[in-house]
């Protein structure tokens, strides 16, 4: 069992930055794929960015490519978000998962998730 907060949500000016973070508790997520979330509202959760475990290189969103960066660090069991550029339509509760370390795929289940924290960028 992997228990998964967020931290780092809050309010922002378009094109500030914000940085996301992901604590685990539990078991490690060092053998785990690990992946952020969003969901605006009214609309469908979608894919924002994951890090594979195996040192892939990061799959990314192409709504999110070349502003958002995806890392983590293993030691202190903490996944992180770094957000450039935001933009008003970033706008969301962003989630953060946990894959078991198959073979990655944004569409296999994910099988922890943490709560969420809002992001709110106003124009």
């Amino acid at each position: 069992q992997i228990h998964l907060v967020e931290s780092g949500g809050g309010l922002v000016q378009a094109g500030e930055s914000l940085r996301l973070s992901c604590a685990a508790s539990g078991r490690t997520f060092s053998m785990h794929h690990m992946g952020w979330f969003r969901q605006a509202p009214g609309k469908e959760r979608e894919f924002v960015a994951a890090d594979i475990w195996t040192g892939e290189n990061p799959d990314y969103a192409a709504s999110v490519k070349g502003r958002f960066t995806i890392s983590r660090d293993n030691p202190k069991n903490t996944m992180y978000l770094q957000m450039n550029s935001l933009k008003p339509e970033d706008t969301a509760v962003y989630y953060c998962a946990a894959q078991i370390g198959v073979r990655y795929s944004r569409n296999q289940p994910w099988d922890y998730w943490g709560q969420g924290t809002q992001v709110t960028v106003s124009s």
